[in-house]
């Protein structure tokens, strides 16, 4: 029975949260700087100050060994050491200080000096004297990156650093300072913010991937001439995954900083719309099986339109924009409108759902091929030309879509045509998220078990393949309650996380 239809509804992504700390950047070249004591500690943060170019002065009666080093190994700025005890007048002019002294008191009686002189303090190991903070560091400079974790987990940032440079090329400095060079051209270049956007999105997407080399005169004028004109916008199918954020791709996160508008279905995860940038603006163009859901025509028409009106549009999908996404009609508008289309694959939902299981779908020996198969068809019925023969096939892993009001005629014309009752499968609801449900059991007690499963987006799947999941699910079944063995292949589990 046709639904009625549902018109596109404008939401709002999350917003800033409570911060522990607000980060800010401070500008030190060729300012004044003053570190109070003489330790290793100490020394390490005079040499820091001094890299960002300011002109430090170390007062401290005793230098450490690594404090004398100083003046000599820094990159930047200077380190001059002044072998006596601080003055009030030692603090007048300095654009920060930091105390690193060992005795409560006289770390007191510093800061306080320094405050009265309009420095920014800085107290070692003293928090609660603190104007700033000293989080850890990734230096790619001029693209500098701070890390804190307000106190609590100065290891748990080091860590982190350590990723993230992982993640950020070395050769981005030389990316950054040409744009440091080209901003006030291309300002006079490109009149609208919308095209500007657009060039230092193409300029960012080149410099990843282009790292390790110079960018020239010829990328300026390749990156001009290559943008969309005025008026003119993209539009870019992104698959979100399954629902954990942690399963997208840093292609569809780049997608969705760089989206005006993120036009997204009622499957897309909550957590997967905190990646777009706080100005966007979201639009929820639902499309849910036999419940009201807004018709494809509209949904082209309006991607259509505010590309047309220059905006970078992002079409955000559930899964993979290319497994019953309705992608191909999609891009068949926008290519008929004349407007810049490109898609960013996502992890599908059988892939979530078998990684969770611990199961492969392609298991050596045993599933030579993986069928992806649509519980409905525009009608909402089983569509007629699902074959049973290759849902019976003994060799195939077979994955069930949205299955739930066709699964009854789908499994009868798979046992019709020979698949054997006691075949493994498994029903899983909210794939790969914390609320995450399956059912492992059998195809003769499948209908059972997915009328038992909670609402929320369902997959099937059926094979030899899943075998292994029943079997541990038995042997964790028969462990944990050996006094009743099961009656059925029945065991029903919350999560990956919490599995009984």
């Amino acid at each position: 029975m046709p639904q009625p239809d549902r018109h596109p509804e404008e939401t709002h992504a999350g917003g800033l949260a409570p911060l522990a700390v607000l980060p800010v950047f401070v500008p030190l070249r060729g300012q004044r700087a003053v570190v109070i004591g003489g330790s290793a500690g100490a020394a390490w943060k005079a040499r820091l100050l001094a890299s960002a170019g300011a002109l430090v002065d170390v007062i401290a009666e005793a230098m450490s060994d690594e404090m004398r080093a100083a003046p000599q190994s820094v990159p930047d700025g200077a380190v001059a050491l002044h072998a006596r005890a601080w003055r009030p007048e030692d603090f007048e002019g300095a654009r920060v200080v930091v105390v690193a002294l060992e005795d409560e008191a006289d770390a007191q009686a510093a800061v306080a000096a320094a405050r009265r002189a309009g420095a920014i303090v800085n107290a070692v190991d003293r928090p609660h004297l603190c104007d700033v903070q000293f989080g850890a560091i990734v230096n790619r400079s001029p693209l500098v990156v701070g890390i804190s974790t307000d106190g609590a987990a100065p290891v748990l940032a080091q860590t982190l650093r350590s990723k993230i440079e992982a993640l950020i090329p070395v050769g981005l400095a030389r990316w950054l300072d040409a744009a440091k060079t080209w901003r006030a051209e291309v300002a006079d270049r490109v009149a609208s913010m919308t095209a500007r956007r657009g060039f230092w999105q193409r300029f960012a997407d080149r410099a990843f991937h282009e790292p390790d080399r110079s960018p020239t005169r010829d990328d300026l004028d390749e990156l001009l001439a290559g943008g969309a004109g005025e008026g003119e916008g993209t539009i870019t199918l992104v698959g979100a995954g399954p629902g954990d954020p942690e399963l997208m791709t840093l292609a569809a996160v780049r997608a969705l900083r760089s989206a005006d508008v993120v036009l997204y279905d009622d499957l897309v995860a909550p957590e997967v719309l905190a990646f777009a940038r706080r100005e966007a603006r979201t639009l929820l163009v639902g499309k849910t099986g036999h419940r009201p859901s807004c018709r494809q025509d509209d949904i082209n028409a309006l991607m259509v339109g505010l590309a047309r009106r220059g905006k970078r549009v992002v079409r955000l999908k559930s899964g993979d924009p290319g497994v019953f996404g309705r992608a191909g009609e999609e891009i068949a508008a926008a290519r008929a409108a004349g407007i810049a289309i490109s898609v960013v694959p996502g992890v599908t939902v059988a892939q979530g759902a078998a990684a969770g299981l611990s199961v492969s779908l392609t298991a050596r020996g045993v599933a030579r091929r993986v069928q992806y198969v649509t519980g409905h068809d525009r009608d909402a019925r089983l569509p007629d030309d699902v074959d049973g023969t290759t849902l019976a096939d003994p060799s195939v892993t077979t994955v069930v879509y949205m299955p739930r009001k066709t699964l009854p005629a789908l499994v009868a014309r798979a046992l019709a045509a020979g698949l054997p009752p006691t075949t493994p499968a498994v029903a899983i609801v909210n794939a790969t998220r914390t609320d995450e449900r399956d059912v492992i059991t059998s195809v003769a007690g499948l209908l059972r078990a997915v009328e038992a499963l909670p609402s929320g987006p369902c997959v099937v799947m059926i094979g030899e393949a899943m075998r292994a999941a029943v079997s541990r699910s038995l042997a964790d079944d028969v462990s944990q309650h050996s006094a009743r063995a099961p009656a059925c292949m029945t065991a029903m589990r919350k999560s990956a996380a919490v599995r009984v």
